[in-house]
């Protein structure tokens, strides 16, 4: 292509390398560098790779059923979710999703559990709420259209 570029004395040079375009590894590095913070991503909805994840915490088994039911349940209704079932302290699993950025976060625990409510946190608030168990996956579809906009 005879593609030449002039220095700071005005000698003529070939191009060496050129990139044009924008591809997929730039579009998630300027997503990210766009929507983080000191946790880590905050994943915008359309482009995160899960929209809510389902953390049960507690060494009993409840929460775990109830958190595996609320999971089916939000995949059920198309949503894209991660159930966290590892055998972790609740700090762990809490850090992770906030790295990871997924959008909401539903916590099932054994006290929630025992006054019929599970914690729904956005992963762009500081805060929780408490929500009614039987209303977990209504609750997060609609903490996601919120962040949809």
């Amino acid at each position: 292509m005879n593609a030449t570029f002039l220095d700071e004395e005005g000698k003529s040079h070939s191009i060496v390398m050129g990139c044009y375009g924008i591809g997929v590894s730039r579009l998630i590095a300027a997503v990210i560098d766009q929507h983080h913070d000191e946790q880590g991503i905050r994943w915008p909805v359309p482009v995160a790779p899960y929209e809510v994840i389902v953390t049960p915490i507690g060494k009993d088994e409840a929460p775990l059923a109830k958190a595996t039911q609320i999971y089916e349940a939000l995949k059920a209704q198309g949503v894209e979710a991660l159930l966290d079932d590892r055998a972790e302290r609740p700090g762990v699993k809490f850090k992770d999703a906030d790295l990871l950025g997924i959008p909401v976060r539903v916590t099932v625990g054994a006290r929630g559990l025992k006054q019929g409510t599970v914690e729904l946190k956005k992963r762009t608030e500081s805060e929780s709420t408490d929500v009614p168990v039987d209303d977990a996956a209504a609750a997060a579809r609609a903490a996601l259209d919120e962040l949809r906009g």
